[in-house]
Formats: structure tokens, C-alpha cells, sequence
């Protein structure tokens, strides 16, 4: 079996007399089908080595935090929707939970019970594009067609209830924008259970594949005290060995009604954080299953005033992204618009651990542990 060099090896061949070589800088960006968006990565590199790797953010930064001021309560659900386009639906929950908290609004129960669906089908969505693109990123095309196989398939269950496919808009302050449509139900149950019996077939393309696992174990190592240092979330963090989730440490919602489990690597390498990732789908669709059977009937939106004015004052509110912790920071006036909407994505802080990770690892490996990242332009350039 040929011997794979580590970048601590040729760093040894070189101090011990071997060819010598000249920094230079490659501009990975800004635009790169490998990048997930207009990013840019200013990499230095030493022969094959790569031995610094700056991100380079700010290319389509839109102001969402200043746009809300000029907008009132009901027409900025569609403009967070838009942060994260790949998970729409998840950006909407943290507003409508701090108009609820400020101005003491009651959620009915059915509406909470389909936010948890809508929320998990939607974490499910993204995490396939994940796999898709990670997959392809990687050489690796099949997995793509696989992925959106059942992407169309949640997709249509979504759009049946809310008309649209990526942005939804269908949450209020108070519960959702009206009740789903007969056959809701019945499309959600079998997309999500086609996604559990079809992920061994991811498991045989990728997982078990030894293509795959020499092109991600050990690569990209991002350590416990990194993820803490830096504030990386979600499937990433986890994939390091830390547990935490909003959504059991915090319990919103009706999630403390749910039983599901929070996947966790231990080696915090490429490969352990897409491992989190596939599991993290089967934990969702564990979730959606219970509480479509345990949907309880009647109304879906709460007492709402006709003009949504929150009442002086300030709330933060966090939940579980599909790529992290999502926390919103809510300070009125007593107008219809907010005075000021400060938005902790968890792409800014995913990124910004990158050159932890990139310094001194083999440029051929640069696009796997990128593409292990899983972060999304807008989320970063809000």
C-alpha cells in the first residue's frame, strides 16, 4: 500500500535538505463552485502546503439588520427568511418567538406542534444539499442525484403548504399563516420515511467508501477547545465532540415532548462532521414522525392584534439552526418596527475557525475540509 504523506512529513523533508520552495499567495474566490457562494479564501501557500488561509467575506452583504428598521413586523418575516436560503423556514421561528415574548402572545398548540414539522423538514432539506454538495466536491456526482431525489419529495410536501420552495414565509407572531392542506400529512410521513430506508445508500456511496474516508479522516481536525474558543455550532461542533443543541438545552417549542437523540463525532475531522450531518437527518425524521402522530387539533394561530406593535423593551431568543446556533437580539421602541435587530448567524462563527484549520494542511485537501464546513454565504453576509 503506497504511504500518504502528512504535511509534518514534508515539512521534515525540507528541513532536512529537500527542495526548497517560495511562498505564494492563490486566491481561492470569489467565485468557485466549490465555495457555496460569492467566498473567497487568500490562501499562502509553501509547495503543496498550505501555511496560511484568510477568509475573505462581504461580497453580498445585503444589511439585512438595517433593512428591518424601515420595514414593520409583518413584512420582515420574508426578509429573514432570505438570510439562510436553504433554511427558510428555521430563520423565521427566532423573530416570531421574540414578538411572542415581548408582547406576551399565546401560541396554540397545533401551531407549535407544525412549527416543530415544518422546522425539521426543513433542517432535513438542507442537510441533503449538504450531502449533495459535499459529495460532488469531492468527485463523487451520484449522491447529488440521490439527494435531490428526496429533496423533491419534502419539497413538495412544503410548497403544498405554503407555496413556495425555498422561501416560505408562512410563519406569524403568534403561530403560522393558516392551516396545512389535505394530504399534508400523508406527503410528509412518506418523504420522511423514504429519506430513513434510503440513507443506507448514502452510507454505501460515501460513508463506507474508502475513496471517501482517506480524503476526509484525519483531515481538517477541529478541536474541542477551537469550537469553544471561536463559538462554531451546530453539526460542526459536534462533529468535534461537543453536545450542545438548542433544542436540549433550551427546550422551545414542544421539543422537550420529542425523544431524539443529538449525534456526536469525536475526532473533529472531515469526516465526523458529515457523519453528524447523515445521522442528524435520521434524528429529525424521528421527530417529524412523532409529531404528526401526535398533532393536536384546533386553531393555529393565537390572539393576535390587527397592527403588530411590540411594547418597548428587549429580548434575545436562540434556536437550532440546521447549520448552528440562530439568535436574535430584539430591541423596540414601541413602534411597528424594530428600533434595532442584531442577528447571530451561525455561518460567521463556522468561518471564522477556518485558518485554525486550513494552517498547515495539503492544498489538494483545502476543498474537503471547505466543503465540511457547511456554511452558506448569506447566512455569513446578512
Amino acid at each position: 500500500m503506497t504511504q500518504i504523506r502528512t504535511p509534518e512529513d514534508v515539512a521534515r523533508e525540507v528541513a532536512e535538505g529537500g527542495l526548497a520552495t517560495q511562498q505564494m499567495i492563490l486566491n481561492v474566490g470569489p467565485q468557485h463552485p466549490a465555495t457555496h457562494g460569492v467566498f473567497r479564501l487568500l490562501a499562502t501557500i509553501d509547495g503543496e502546503i498550505l501555511a496560511e488561509a484568510e477568509p475573505v467575506i462581504g461580497y453580498m452583504h445585503r444589511g439585512y439588520e438595517k433593512l428591518v428598521e424601515a420595514r414593520d413586523y409583518r413584512q420582515i418575516t420574508n426578509l429573514v427568511s432570505r438570510m439562510d436560503w436553504l433554511s427558510g423556514f428555521n430563520n423565521e421561528l427566532p423573530l416570531a418567538m421574540a414578538l411572542e415574548t415581548l408582547m406576551e402572545i399565546e401560541v396554540p398548540p397545533r401551531a407549535q406542534w407544525l412549527r416543530v414539522v415544518m422546522l425539521e423538514m426543513n433542517r432535513i432539506l438542507n442537510h441533503l444539499m449538504f450531502f449533495a454538495s459535499f459529495g460532488a466536491e469531492l468527485g463523487a456526482i451520484t449522491p447529488t442525484f440521490y439527494a435531490f431525489r428526496e429533496r423533491e419529495d419534502i419539497q413538495l410536501a412544503m410548497e403544498s403548504a405554503t407555496g413556495g420552495r425555498m422561501h416560505f414565509g408562512f410563519m406569524r407572531p403568534g403561530g403560522l399563516k393558516e392551516d396545512v392542506p389535505r394530504g399534508f400529512i400523508a406527503q410528509a410521513l412518506k418523504s420522511v420515511r423514504q429519506v430513513i430506508a434510503r440513507l443506507d445508500q448514502y452510507e454505501d456511496l460515501l460513508v463506507g467508501n474508502e475513496i471517501f474516508k482517506q480524503r476526509t479522516v484525519d483531515v481538517g481536525v477541529l478541536s474541542r477547545e477551537q469550537v469553544m474558543s471561536y463559538g462554531v455550532s451546530g453539526p460542526i461542533a459536534r462533529g468535534s465532540g461537543v453536545s450542545d443543541d438548542v433544542r436540549k438545552d433550551e427546550p422551545y417549542l414542544v421539543y422537550d415532548r420529542f425523544d431524539f437523540n443529538v449525534p456526536i463525532g469525536h475526532s473533529g475531522d472531515c469526516f465526523d462532521r458529515f457523519w453528524v450531518l447523515v445521522h442528524e437527518v435520521v434524528e429529525s425524521a424521528r421527530i417529524v414522525e412523532q409529531a404528526i402522530e401526535g398533532l393536536p387539533a384546533g386553531p393555529v394561530l393565537g390572539k393576535v392584534p390587527r397592527v403588530i406593535q411590540a411594547p418597548e423593551g428587549e429580548v434575545y431568543v436562540r434556536a437550532e439552526n440546521p447549520l448552528g446556533e440562530l439568535g436574535y437580539y430584539l430591541a423596540s421602541d414601541g413602534d411597528r418596527r424594530p428600533y434595532r435587530l442584531k442577528i447571530r448567524t451561525p455561518s460567521f462563527n463556522n468561518v471564522s475557525v477556518l485558518p485554525e484549520v486550513l494552517r498547515g494542511t495539503f492544498v489538494a485537501d483545502m476543498i474537503a475540509i471547505l466543503g465540511s464546513f457547511f456554511f452558506v454565504l448569506g447566512d455569513i453576509d446578512r
